[in-house]
């Protein structure tokens, strides 16, 4: 939405005026075209096929816990209760076997890995061990440790000074856990992330600006001017949380508004990702399937941004699994290939990681309802770039998918090689906790070999 107010009264309910604010809510998401604001800047901070010069991460939230034995663990061996009516087909890979409803990466195995041991998260319906590798714990949401983006905000920086290191594009969700782009735990709110649909952005606002006006970069920027000037002498906007300063930066340049335009890019790559809706899936209290944000993070990640968080689709199937996954699966498996695809294509796939995850499997039995209820004893996840090796199955789970088997792989393994594809030490790097003290940003630091 975006709303354009005339000249402002003279005071605030409480003394000053909030008609000195441009209000931007969803920038470029659902509706708003904020190309009309900037169309005379058309730079981007990368160009086609050159490399980045910075390390990034894409974290593809799987929201309600997958079941791996629906994706890339076919119980085939196993009785009809145990392994349902999904059938496996051969990927390009030799001897690397997924779910029939995933055509495209079976195409593209070769430049995935799969972990299918994946264990050490508890039975909670939270994002926050996919996003940290901490689940909730007694100091609260992440044990109050950074998520992966919030340490690369501490540890890293922006790339940018107007691009946030950090950006969070989960939708709201009506179970809050959901819908935790990624929390900054000990590290307080400077390193949260910037959500361009969330609170954030919702009451910016500009003094004197008209649509005509907009649509001239020079207005904009005198504009822009004017409104820092007040920033620097009105007082209570020096006191502003640190969020809004956030905002404001992000209000200056046009990197970030670029980067969420997706009517920059040609149809035909859009078409590949898939268009998708920001509603939430099966209108589940869950994530959306939402294919273009998959593009975004590319675009974002290319901007400047250091970590980009998403969540994706509606995994909790306690019923009408066999029903509903297939159109699912379908969708994220269009989604993460033309990702991994388009990164390999602009020549960043050893600079970005992908990971795809959710925060528990599904119990290996069918249910009375045709679904599988949690499942914390094993999990799966699925990596892309980053300059690791790809084309690969680690680990297993036994005959019925119960347990890892071979090379049990926990979450925190796999933040510590993402952290080491991102240039960070896990064994050296720390940071300080609030009353000073160094923290290791994970508990196990010992790289995944088999990736690395």
């Amino acid at each position: 939405m975006l709303n354009i107010l005339g000249q402002p009264p003279a005071q605030f309910c409480d003394g000053h005026s909030r008609r000195q604010f441009l209000k931007i809510g969803g920038l470029a998401m659902g509706g708003l075209s904020l190309p009309q604001i900037l169309q005379a800047e058309q730079d981007t901070l990368t160009s086609r096929g050159k490399k980045l010069p910075h390390k990034a991460v894409i974290m593809i939230y799987l929201s309600g816990g997958p079941s791996h034995q629906d994706m890339y663990d076919l119980k085939m061996d196993a009785p009809i209760e145990i392994r349902g009516t999904f059938r496996p087909i051969s990927t390009n890979v030799p001897g690397i076997d997924i779910c029939e409803h995933m055509p495209r990466l079976a195409t593209m195995m070769d430049k995935f890995a799969i972990i299918r041991s994946l264990y050490g998260s508890p039975d909670q319906h939270a994002s926050d061990t996919c996003l940290s590798g901490y689940p909730i714990g007694p100091k609260g949401r992440q044990d109050d440790h950074p998520s992966l983006g919030s340490a690369l905000s501490r540890i890293q920086g922006p790339v940018d000074p107007a691009v946030p290191p950090f950006v969070g594009l989960t939708i709201k969700t009506g179970h809050m856990p959901y819908s935790n782009p990624g929390l900054p735990g000990f590290l307080g709110m400077a390193h949260a992330p910037f959500q361009p649909s969330g609170e954030g952005m919702a009451n910016m606002r500009l003094n004197g600006v008209s649509l005509d006006q907009l649509r001239h970069r020079q207005a904009l920027l005198t504009s822009f001017d004017q409104f820092r000037r007040q920033v620097d002498t009105v007082e209570p906007f020096r006191n502003v949380d640190v969020l809004t300063q956030k905002a404001f930066d992000v209000l200056t340049s046009s990197k970030l508004v670029e980067a969420l335009d997706l009517d920059k890019e040609d149809s035909a790559l859009r078409d590949r990702y898939g268009r998708g809706s920001a509603a939430p899936a099966f209108g589940e209290d869950a994530g959306p399937h939402w294919m273009d944000q998959f593009l975004m993070a590319r675009r974002l990640v290319e901007a400047g941004v250091r970590c980009v968080t998403l969540s994706f689709g509606s995994w909790d199937r306690h019923g009408a699994n066999f029903e509903r996954l297939p159109t699912q699966l379908a969708q994220f498996d269009q989604g993460i290939t033309a990702l991994v695809e388009d990164l390999h294509a602009r020549g960043l796939n050893d600079d970005v990681s992908v990971v795809a995850w959710g925060e528990f499997g599904r119990t290996p039995r069918i249910n009375a309802s045709g679904g599988r209820d949690h499942w914390p004893q094993a999990s799966c996840a699925l990596l892309a770039g980053g300059g690791m090796r790809m084309g690969q199955v680690i680990g297993s789970t036994n005959r019925l998918g119960e347990v890892p088997q071979d090379r049990p792989v926990h979450y925190q393994d796999v933040f510590a090689t993402l952290y080491r594809q991102l240039g960070i030490d896990v064994n050296t790097a720390t940071i300080p906790d609030n009353s000073g003290r160094p923290q290791f940003l994970v508990d196990r630091r010992e790289p995944i070999r088999e990736l690395i």
